[in-house]
Protein backbone atom coordinates (compact mmCIF):
# COMPACT_ATOMS: atom_id res chain seq x y z
CA UNK A 1 0.00 0.00 0.00
CA UNK A 2 2.77 2.45 0.96
CA UNK A 3 4.50 1.69 -2.35
CA UNK A 4 1.63 3.20 -4.36
CA UNK A 5 1.03 6.06 -1.90
CA UNK A 6 4.71 6.97 -2.14
CA UNK A 7 4.65 6.77 -5.93
CA UNK A 8 1.50 8.78 -6.56
CA UNK A 9 0.94 10.93 -3.45
CA UNK A 10 3.83 11.26 -0.97
CA UNK A 11 7.09 11.37 -2.94
CA UNK A 12 6.38 10.89 -6.62
CA UNK A 13 4.74 14.29 -7.31
CA UNK A 14 7.68 16.12 -5.68
CA UNK A 15 10.24 14.18 -7.71
CA UNK A 16 8.32 14.90 -10.90
CA UNK A 17 8.05 18.60 -10.05
CA UNK A 18 11.68 19.25 -9.13
CA UNK A 19 13.56 16.76 -11.32
CA UNK A 20 11.29 16.43 -14.38
CA UNK A 21 12.27 12.76 -14.91
CA UNK A 22 11.86 11.23 -18.36
CA UNK A 23 12.10 7.67 -19.60
CA UNK A 24 12.64 5.94 -22.91
CA UNK A 25 12.26 2.28 -23.73
CA UNK A 26 9.71 1.55 -21.01
CA UNK A 27 7.98 -0.78 -23.50
CA UNK A 28 10.97 -3.12 -23.04
CA UNK A 29 9.84 -3.95 -19.50
CA UNK A 30 7.79 -7.19 -19.65
CA UNK A 31 4.13 -6.55 -18.83
CA UNK A 32 4.01 -9.70 -16.71
CA UNK A 33 6.18 -12.52 -15.40
CA UNK A 34 9.46 -12.51 -13.55
CA UNK A 35 12.28 -10.36 -14.90
CA UNK A 36 15.41 -8.61 -13.66
CA UNK A 37 15.95 -4.89 -14.16
CA UNK A 38 19.75 -4.62 -14.07
CA UNK A 39 20.76 -0.99 -13.56
CA UNK A 40 23.88 1.08 -13.15
CA UNK A 41 24.03 2.68 -9.70
CA UNK A 42 24.93 6.34 -9.26
CA UNK A 43 22.94 7.36 -6.16
CA UNK A 44 20.50 6.23 -3.50
CA UNK A 45 17.71 7.97 -5.41
CA UNK A 46 18.07 5.47 -8.27
CA UNK A 47 15.71 3.24 -6.28
CA UNK A 48 13.12 6.04 -6.17
CA UNK A 49 13.13 7.27 -9.75
CA UNK A 50 12.97 3.87 -11.46
CA UNK A 51 9.76 2.74 -9.67
CA UNK A 52 8.29 6.19 -10.29
CA UNK A 53 8.46 5.80 -14.08
CA UNK A 54 7.95 2.06 -14.56
CA UNK A 55 4.26 1.01 -14.42
CA UNK A 56 4.88 -2.38 -12.79
CA UNK A 57 5.82 -2.66 -9.13
CA UNK A 58 9.55 -3.21 -8.63
CA UNK A 59 11.09 -5.05 -5.69
CA UNK A 60 14.68 -4.12 -4.82
CA UNK A 61 17.15 -6.11 -2.80
CA UNK A 62 18.41 -3.58 -0.24
CA UNK A 63 21.31 -3.81 2.18
CA UNK A 64 20.31 -4.99 5.63
CA UNK A 65 21.67 -1.82 7.30
CA UNK A 66 18.64 0.12 6.03
CA UNK A 67 16.46 -2.04 8.29
CA UNK A 68 18.58 -2.41 11.43
CA UNK A 69 19.42 1.14 12.52
CA UNK A 70 18.38 1.64 16.17
CA UNK A 71 16.12 4.38 17.53
CA UNK A 72 13.17 6.25 16.10
CA UNK A 73 14.93 7.14 12.85
CA UNK A 74 15.84 3.50 12.37
CA UNK A 75 12.24 2.37 12.89
CA UNK A 76 11.01 4.98 10.43
CA UNK A 77 13.56 3.84 7.84
CA UNK A 78 12.56 0.21 8.30
CA UNK A 79 8.88 1.03 7.92
CA UNK A 80 9.52 3.13 4.81
CA UNK A 81 11.83 0.71 3.00
CA UNK A 82 9.59 -2.27 3.81
CA UNK A 83 6.51 -0.34 2.70
CA UNK A 84 7.97 0.59 -0.68
CA UNK A 85 8.80 -3.03 -1.44
CA UNK A 86 12.49 -3.30 -0.59
CA UNK A 87 13.72 -6.62 0.78
CA UNK A 88 16.69 -6.68 3.19
CA UNK A 89 19.68 -8.86 2.37
CA UNK A 90 22.95 -9.54 4.17
CA UNK A 91 25.89 -8.70 1.89
CA UNK A 92 28.61 -10.08 4.18
CA UNK A 93 29.21 -13.13 1.97
CA UNK A 94 29.23 -16.88 2.59
CA UNK A 95 25.94 -18.31 3.82
CA UNK A 96 24.46 -14.78 3.84
CA UNK A 97 25.09 -14.51 0.10
CA UNK A 98 23.37 -17.86 -0.47
CA UNK A 99 20.34 -16.67 1.52
CA UNK A 100 20.18 -13.47 -0.55
CA UNK A 101 20.36 -15.51 -3.74
CA UNK A 102 17.56 -17.80 -2.57
CA UNK A 103 15.40 -14.76 -1.76
CA UNK A 104 15.96 -13.26 -5.20
CA UNK A 105 15.19 -16.51 -7.03
CA UNK A 106 12.02 -17.01 -4.97
CA UNK A 107 10.78 -13.52 -5.87
CA UNK A 108 11.49 -14.08 -9.56
CA UNK A 109 9.68 -17.41 -9.54
CA UNK A 110 6.73 -15.57 -7.99
CA UNK A 111 6.80 -13.49 -11.21
CA UNK A 112 8.03 -10.33 -9.49
CA UNK A 113 9.99 -7.59 -11.23
CA UNK A 114 13.31 -7.46 -9.40
CA UNK A 115 15.63 -4.44 -9.39
CA UNK A 116 19.34 -5.30 -9.21
CA UNK A 117 22.54 -3.24 -9.23
CA UNK A 118 25.18 -5.61 -10.69
CA UNK A 119 28.04 -3.36 -9.53
CA UNK A 120 27.03 -4.22 -5.96
CA UNK A 121 27.41 -0.66 -4.68
CA UNK A 122 27.18 2.93 -5.89
CA UNK A 123 29.82 4.12 -8.32
CA UNK A 124 32.41 6.16 -6.40
CA UNK A 125 33.10 8.52 -9.31
CA UNK A 126 30.38 8.21 -11.94
CA UNK A 127 32.13 5.51 -13.97
CA UNK A 128 30.69 2.03 -14.59
CA UNK A 129 32.44 -0.76 -12.71
CA UNK A 130 32.77 -4.52 -13.11
CA UNK A 131 29.58 -6.45 -12.41
CA UNK A 132 29.25 -9.21 -9.86
CA UNK A 133 28.10 -12.56 -11.20
CA UNK A 134 25.20 -12.95 -8.77
CA UNK A 135 22.88 -11.39 -11.34
CA UNK A 136 23.81 -14.15 -13.82
CA UNK A 137 23.22 -16.90 -11.25
CA UNK A 138 19.76 -15.46 -10.44
CA UNK A 139 18.94 -15.29 -14.14
CA UNK A 140 19.87 -18.91 -14.78
CA UNK A 141 18.22 -20.34 -11.69
CA UNK A 142 14.95 -18.46 -12.22
CA UNK A 143 14.95 -18.65 -16.03
CA UNK A 144 14.06 -14.98 -16.57
CA UNK A 145 15.19 -12.22 -18.96
CA UNK A 146 17.47 -9.36 -17.93
CA UNK A 147 16.44 -5.83 -18.87
CA UNK A 148 19.35 -3.31 -18.84
CA UNK A 149 18.58 0.08 -17.32
CA UNK A 150 20.69 3.25 -17.41
CA UNK A 151 20.13 5.94 -14.80
CA UNK A 152 21.38 9.34 -15.99
CA UNK A 153 21.65 12.44 -13.81
CA UNK A 154 20.72 10.92 -10.45
CA UNK A 155 24.23 11.58 -9.14
CA UNK A 156 23.54 15.29 -9.63
CA UNK A 157 20.32 15.05 -7.61
CA UNK A 158 21.96 13.09 -4.80
CA UNK A 159 25.78 13.51 -4.88
CA UNK A 160 27.79 11.19 -2.65
CA UNK A 161 27.88 12.59 0.87
CA UNK A 162 25.01 15.03 0.35
CA UNK A 163 22.13 15.16 2.83
CA UNK A 164 19.72 17.17 0.70
CA UNK A 165 18.48 16.27 -2.78
CA UNK A 166 18.91 18.87 -5.51
CA UNK A 167 16.55 19.72 -8.38
CA UNK A 168 18.31 18.32 -11.44
CA UNK A 169 17.08 16.66 -14.64
CA UNK A 170 16.91 12.85 -14.55
CA UNK A 171 16.63 10.55 -17.55
CA UNK A 172 16.19 6.76 -17.65
CA UNK A 173 17.02 4.58 -20.65
CA UNK A 174 15.75 1.00 -20.79
CA UNK A 175 17.27 -1.38 -23.31
CA UNK A 176 15.88 -4.47 -24.97
CA UNK A 177 15.66 -7.60 -22.78
CA UNK A 178 18.67 -9.89 -22.85
CA UNK A 179 17.73 -13.54 -23.36
CA UNK A 180 20.12 -16.03 -21.77
CA UNK A 181 18.00 -19.13 -22.31
CA UNK A 182 20.86 -20.56 -24.38
CA UNK A 183 22.67 -21.14 -21.07
CA UNK A 184 19.76 -22.93 -19.36
CA UNK A 185 20.92 -25.54 -16.85
CA UNK A 186 24.43 -24.05 -16.59
CA UNK A 187 24.05 -22.19 -13.29
CA UNK A 188 27.21 -22.60 -11.26
CA UNK A 189 29.55 -22.52 -14.27
CA UNK A 190 31.70 -19.52 -13.35
CA UNK A 191 32.88 -18.95 -16.93
CA UNK A 192 29.31 -18.82 -18.24
CA UNK A 193 28.21 -16.55 -15.39
CA UNK A 194 31.15 -14.22 -15.98
CA UNK A 195 30.40 -14.06 -19.69
CA UNK A 196 26.73 -13.27 -19.02
CA UNK A 197 27.59 -10.58 -16.49
CA UNK A 198 30.04 -8.94 -18.88
CA UNK A 199 27.35 -8.92 -21.57
CA UNK A 200 24.98 -7.17 -19.16
CA UNK A 201 27.62 -4.60 -18.20
CA UNK A 202 28.41 -3.94 -21.87
CA UNK A 203 24.73 -3.24 -22.49
CA UNK A 204 24.73 -0.83 -19.53
CA UNK A 205 27.84 0.92 -20.85
CA UNK A 206 26.21 1.35 -24.27
CA UNK A 207 23.01 2.74 -22.74
CA UNK A 208 24.56 5.04 -20.13
CA UNK A 209 27.61 6.28 -22.04
CA UNK A 210 29.71 5.75 -18.91
CA UNK A 211 33.39 4.88 -19.02
CA UNK A 212 33.85 1.23 -18.04
CA UNK A 213 36.42 0.21 -15.42
CA UNK A 214 37.37 -3.47 -15.15
CA UNK A 215 37.51 -3.40 -11.36
CA UNK A 216 34.92 -3.88 -8.63
CA UNK A 217 33.58 -0.60 -7.24
CA UNK A 218 33.80 -1.98 -3.70
CA UNK A 219 37.54 -2.60 -4.14
CA UNK A 220 38.07 0.96 -5.38
CA UNK A 221 36.20 2.31 -2.34
CA UNK A 222 38.24 0.15 0.03
CA UNK A 223 41.50 1.38 -1.51
CA UNK A 224 40.37 5.00 -1.27
CA UNK A 225 39.37 4.54 2.37
CA UNK A 226 42.71 2.88 3.18
CA UNK A 227 44.66 5.64 1.44
CA UNK A 228 42.73 8.26 3.42
CA UNK A 229 43.32 6.38 6.67
CA UNK A 230 47.03 6.02 5.92
CA UNK A 231 47.31 9.74 5.11
CA UNK A 232 45.60 10.68 8.38
CA UNK A 233 47.83 8.33 10.34
CA UNK A 234 50.94 9.75 8.65
CA UNK A 235 49.79 13.27 9.52
CA UNK A 236 49.26 12.28 13.15
CA UNK A 237 52.69 10.65 13.33
CA UNK A 238 54.29 13.76 11.82
CA UNK A 239 52.49 15.94 14.33
CA UNK A 240 53.69 13.84 17.26
CA UNK A 241 57.24 13.86 15.92
CA UNK A 242 57.32 17.64 15.52
CA UNK A 243 56.00 18.12 19.05
CA UNK A 244 59.07 16.27 20.38
CA UNK A 245 61.57 18.61 18.64
CA UNK A 246 63.03 21.10 21.20
CA UNK A 247 62.05 24.67 20.52
CA UNK A 248 64.69 27.33 19.75
CA UNK A 249 64.88 30.97 20.60
CA UNK A 250 66.03 33.69 18.23
CA UNK A 251 69.24 35.41 19.39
Amino acid sequence: MLYWWSKFVLLGPLLRLFCRPTIEGVENVPARGGAILASNHLAVVDSFFLPLLVPRRITFLAKREYFTQPGLVGRLKKTFFSGVGQVPIDRSGGSAAQAAMATAVRLLREEKLLGIYPEGTRSPDGRLYKGKTGVARMTLEAGVPVVPVAMIGTDKVNPIGSRMWRPRKVHIKIGEPLDFSRYAGMAGDRFIERSMTDEIMYALMELSGQTYVDMYAASVKERAAKAKSDALRAGEDEGRASSRVPGTRAS
